[in-house]
């Protein structure tokens, strides 16, 4: 019960009240919009994050919003594999995947990883369903192709990942029937190649090619870092593909930021309406951008 003569109660009630009137613009812009979230990193293997991350989930869901998850798992994999004795290798930050490997990849994913999240979700009130690129014909991979140069010749030469994968075409005809049930889907990133060859997708390559071919109004990429840092380390909120290229030519942006990057650049240019990468370690990170003027991450527009 609230005490309407306590001075602090009311002015923390009126805080609340006020975040709901900012908020409305932004419930009224994206009703019945889609939002594509990748979901991975450090945030995964915290509780208290991941409780929040589901919460929010399922607020999307609540006020007209259909959240799709594409989640990640690299860890998880590698330390199964640990746990295997199966050695990792990687060229640049892939994990070269045989077929015993790819066999570990789909169990992580689709199986302990996939439900887990659904899991959580459906703890704060949602209905998920677990699914990966497999089901219902949702992703056709293609083998990555990808080529590195020694750095003694100077020569260019092809490097076999094994069963790595990127998406070829998307049906979203599955995630459409689960979203109009009322359902949030929760999607592991492997998928089968017309060879009939199981494939392990990178999740942010899978998040973004989903994001176009839904025409999502936004593209998350949840990471361990703030955004995209200028070389001062002060945040970048709103980028353009032009904007992004000369970044990475004086090298403000480097490493593992290139590839997060290009493909919020795919899907921008392919039908989403925006991308943005934020830190995912922040507590309820997703709301602060989408339904605050201050934003929290670096916005990415065609």
């Amino acid at each position: 019960m609230t005490d309407a003569h306590d001075p602090a109660q009311n002015k923390a009630m009126l805080a609340k009240a006020e975040t709901l009137v900012e908020a409305l613009p932004y419930l009224q812009r994206y009703a019945g919009q889609t939002f594509v979230v990748k979901y991975g990193g450090h945030a995964m293997g915290d509780p208290d994050l991941a409780h929040d991350f589901a919460e929010d989930v399922v607020l999307l869901k609540a006020v007209g919003i259909n959240p799709v998850v594409v989640h990640g798992g690299g860890p998880q994999i590698g330390a199964m594999l640990g746990k295997l004795g199966v050695e990792s290798r990687f060229v640049d930050g892939l994990r070269v995947t045989d077929k015993a490997t790819a066999e570990v990849a789909e169990m992580v994913l689709s199986g302990a990883i996939n439900k887990e999240i659904v899991r959580w979700i459906a703890g704060a009130g949602g209905k998920a369903i677990g699914i990966s690129g497999k089901d219902g014909g949702l992703v056709t991979a293609r083998k990555l192709q990808r080529t590195t140069r020694d750095p003694g010749s100077n020569i260019e030469q092809a490097v076999d990942l094994g069963f790595v994968g990127e998406p070829r075409a998307v049906d979203t005809k599955v995630i459409k029937t689960i979203s109009d049930a009322g359902m949030i889907p929760v999607i592991a990133p492997i998928a089968v190649g017309e060879d009939g060859e199981t494939y392990n997708i990178n999740a942010d390559t899978m998040a973004g090619a989903i994001a176009a071919a839904l025409g999502a109004a936004r593209l998350f990429l949840l990471t361990d870092v703030a955004g995209v840092l200028d070389k001062g380390g002060k945040l970048l909120t709103d980028l353009k593909p032009r904007d992004i290229a000369a970044l990475q030519a004086d090298g403000t942006i480097s490493g593992g930021m290139i590839p997060k990057l290009e493909t919020c650049i795919h899907a921008v240019e392919a039908g989403c309406e925006a991308a943005v990468v934020l830190d995912g370690r922040v507590p309820h990170a997703m709301l602060l951008e989408i339904f605050t003027s201050r934003g929290a991450g670096t916005l990415i527009r065609a």
